[in-house]
């Protein structure tokens, strides 16, 4: 019996990972969507390109409806709004917040046993949501920031060297943002530290650029935000959970003490496997790298206690 993936959103992120999915031979996918036909048309399009990709999996398209998702392995969350002209913070973040607990609340539903991956925004707060209303143990609760950050990190170092990106090695820790914390010093490639590769005014500038790779990609689209690589960050997750494959990866995770951090979400390394979180790394940082991950972190809670004001 193969493998079931929910997506919950069928927007450009959801769709894409579900493309992604079906043409990995992961899993079959259920995508979820409160737009009328747009899931349906959605999989149905992708499930007529199946012959052409040569994948035999299954794709069902849902409209406010989350019985197809009964007994999910992994949902992937991505539903949530952008912020719009003379919306302020905190509407978003109510927005944002009802709309994850609704989901979440449906999801666990049906599928008690999934492992959640969270990606709609602000992502490390989400987390937070998904977990209180799921019920769920932390370790099946995960947040998908780090994956997406180390990847555009590890472009940029690419670019900047002119290698393969399979050669560069990277690591982003704390909250998915401007306050994000990239490690020039575990970075390599092929073994070798960028730190003996490239120089210091021009780390601090991909480092810089790392932290605003979201804010870039909206600027040149105007109308837009990036889907391609945050869909390919959630389902190398996803794979790393379905194969069982112990990979570490940087994750948004709720850590109990570890960096010294207490029930907050936060990216660090951590094992993936069949369970979700199996183990949660923790590297040695220099006094510095220790205190802006703490600065992340102090954004990060910043937001929990906004939305602890809201529910109130």
């Amino acid at each position: 019996m193969r493998k079931k993936v929910t997506v919950v959103g069928a927007g450009n992120v959801g769709a894409t990972a579900a493309m992604r999915i079906a043409e990995k031979e992961l899993a079959d996918v259920v995508l979820v969507d409160i737009l009328e036909g747009v899931p349906a048309g959605k999989c149905l399009d992708l499930m007529e390109a199946a012959p052409i990709e040569q994948h035999d999996c299954r794709l069902t398209g849902c409209s406010g409806t989350y019985e197809e998702a009964k007994n999910s392995d992994i949902v992937i969350i991505t539903a949530g709004i952008p912020r719009k002209p003379g919306m302020s913070r905190d509407d978003l973040l109510a927005t944002n917040m009802g709309i994850m607990k609704t989901v979440t609340k449906e999801v666990a539903a049906v599928s008690p046993k999934a492992i959640l991956i969270i990606v709609s925004n602000p992502l490390d707060a989400m987390c937070h949501v998904a977990l209180d209303a799921s019920g769920f143990p932390k370790n099946r609760v995960i947040g998908m920031a780090g994956v997406l950050d180390s990847a555009r990190f590890r472009a940029f170092i690419a670019m900047e060297l002119n290698v393969s990106v399979k050669n560069i090695h990277a690591f982003v820790l704390g909250g998915h943002g401007d306050t994000m914390v990239p490690l020039p010093r575990y970075s390599t490639v092929a073994g070798i530290p960028i730190t003996e590769l490239i120089p210091a005014e021009r780390i601090d500038a991909i480092v810089d650029r790392t932290r605003n790779g979201g804010a870039e990609i909206v600027g040149l689209l105007k109308t837009g935000s990036a889907y391609y690589a945050p869909a390919s960050a959630a389902v190398e997750m996803a794979e790393a959970i379905l194969k069982d494959n112990k990979q570490i990866l940087p994750c948004a995770v709720c850590l109990e003490g570890q960096y010294g951090i207490n029930d907050l979400f936060i990216g660090v390394p951590v094992k993936l496997g069949e369970n979700g979180v199996e183990e949660i790394i923790e590297i040695k940082l220099t006094e510095k790298e220790a205190a802006a991950l703490h600065h992340s972190a102090s954004a990060v809670q910043s937001l929990v206690d906004d939305m602890k004001r809201l529910r109130k």
